[in-house]
């Protein structure tokens, strides 16, 4: 698909590329590498093209109308525009460590510029979460350069502090890459700092693997009452397979064998 697409952009400064293409009508962003980090269809702009980010929606079994929804990572801004079409009043705070990311998401895939529903702050994510305690019902976490996992961003203690900035009921969503050789080391720290409250989604046919972790034990109650119908004519997405494909932390016991 590389071959017959057209750079639309591409900045490069010391620490990142970040490079916009357009191809057969999807416009994606790269930083750095072949990885498609976002993905958006010209003539539906406010939908999720790509499969993980669909699968991220998923916590939304677990917190069906949340109220703040803090971001880690922006890339082309796709979950944000997606919440903000479907429910409009959740704030959004998106935080990216990189400047020349928001300018790909303003310029090129449709992001909206900041108001009240909207905040996109040029920070380091891994300040931003320890220095807001109680501040959000739904982390969505998708920290990635240049195809890698952030360290910062997947610590023992980043995750700890990811839950205490998580309201009574809230969820974290993580986007993990299956066929990182850290998978276990974040996977196991994800589910130490949330004592073992933890589903996770595989995304069919990719090798992301989309994790839930929970603020309290009230996951699999809030899971069951869940209303399927209801959720997936709202959202438009198909919120009985994500129900029957997850699983819990504790499926995968060996995992958490490895040392944090």
């Amino acid at each position: 698909m590389r071959l017959f697409s057209k750079r639309l952009a591409k900045s490069v400064s010391p620490d990142t590329t970040v490079e916009v293409t357009e191809s057969r009508g999807i416009r994606q962003l790269q930083l750095g590498t072949q990885a498609i980090q976002s993905a958006m269809r010209i003539s539906r702009p406010w939908d999720l093209e790509l499969a993980y980010t669909r699968a991220m929606m998923a916590c939304l079994l677990f917190r069906a109308g949340p109220d703040e929804v803090l971001m880690i990572g922006l890339g082309g801004g796709s979950l944000a525009k997606f919440i903000r079409k479907h429910r409009p009043q959740t704030r959004i705070t998106a935080v990216e460590i990189s400047p020349q990311v928001v300018a790909a998401a303003r310029s090129h895939f449709f992001l909206p510029e900041d108001d009240e529903h909207l905040r996109v702050l040029v920070e380091d994510g891994a300040a931003y979460v320890p220095a807001h305690p109680a501040s959000a019902d739904a982390i969505l976490l998708d920290g990635f350069d240049a195809g890698n996992q952030v360290e910062a961003l997947a610590s023992l203690a980043f995750y700890q502090a990811c839950r205490r900035a998580l309201r009574p009921g809230g969820v974290l969503v993580v986007n993990l890459w299956g066929r990182d050789p850290e998978f276990v080391t974040w996977f196991s720290r994800l589910v130490a700092a949330f004592d073992g409250q933890v589903a996770w989604l595989p995304v069919m046919g990719k090798s992301n693997v989309i994790a839930f972790a929970l603020a309290d034990d009230e996951g699999p109650a809030r899971l069951a009452r869940a209303e399927i119908d209801k959720l997936s004519k709202k959202w438009g997405l198909d919120f009985a397979t994500f129900k029957r494909e997850l699983r819990w932390a504790d499926a995968v016991a060996p995992l958490l064998d490895k040392s944090h």
